[in-house]
């Protein structure tokens, strides 16, 4: 399965504005971006007006990148979006909210979505009593959320938990942190989303 190795902070400093791809770490005073904030590269400096292409162009890829998905996939919710019913910009954020990963980050037992992806793929997690280990599987409204009863799992969850205590859970998500046991209340919404989004440049990037 393809995925970004490379240094992720300078996906930061691209998009000028914390994405938080390596959780708690990324509100340190040694996070690079608060170092150099500007771009990375040899004209990084350099600020040039965007023109209303390039708005929409950074748009997209701080959104994508945010949520650790690749063009191909991120092309394809955004297909599934368009012919939804709904506001198109809207579905596909809650497309890409909806998935495993980034659920289990919400939630605090990843400190980051790569690191939330890592444990739906080491087989951590079951959705309504079956294992799931598909990171972009899309939880649905009354789906349960529970860890294996494996002490390595429920140990490394933990650990989390405290690293993240400081999180809020968003109003989508219920979560019974004793249990380690979690319920999706609802669909998640655009507010949910705790970092500012314009999706409509995303949408009015791919009707071109």
């Amino acid at each position: 399965m393809a995925r970004y190795i490379n240094a992720v902070c300078r996906l930061c400093r691209r998009e000028g504005q914390k994405l938080f791809l390596k959780g708690n770490k990324c509100v340190s005073e040694k996070c690079p971006l608060a170092r150099r904030a500007y771009a990375p590269g040899q004209h990084g400096q350099n600020k040039p007006k965007l023109s209303n292409y390039g708005l929409q162009l950074r748009e997209k890829q701080k959104v994508k990148r945010m949520y650790g998905v690749l063009e191909r996939q991120f092309r394809r919710y955004f297909a599934t979006a368009s012919k939804s019913k709904g506001v198109t910009g809207k579905v596909l954020l809650q497309l890409l909210e909806r998935r495993l990963d980034n659920t289990i980050f919400r939630l605090g037992m990843g400190v980051s979505r790569s690191q939330a992806r890592q444990i739906v793929r080491h087989n951590f997690i079951i959705v309504n009593k079956r294992r799931v280990n598909i990171p972009s599987y899309l939880v649905n409204t009354a789906d349960i959320i529970e860890v294996v009863p494996k002490e390595r799992a429920q140990k490394r969850i933990r650990e989390n938990l405290e690293l993240t205590k400081d999180r809020s859970i968003p109003s989508w998500l219920e979560f019974d942190q004793a249990a380690l046991k979690a319920k999706v209340l609802r669909l998640p919404e655009k507010e949910d989303i705790q970092q500012p989004i314009h999706e409509q440049l995303i949408v009015e990037l791919y009707s071109k």
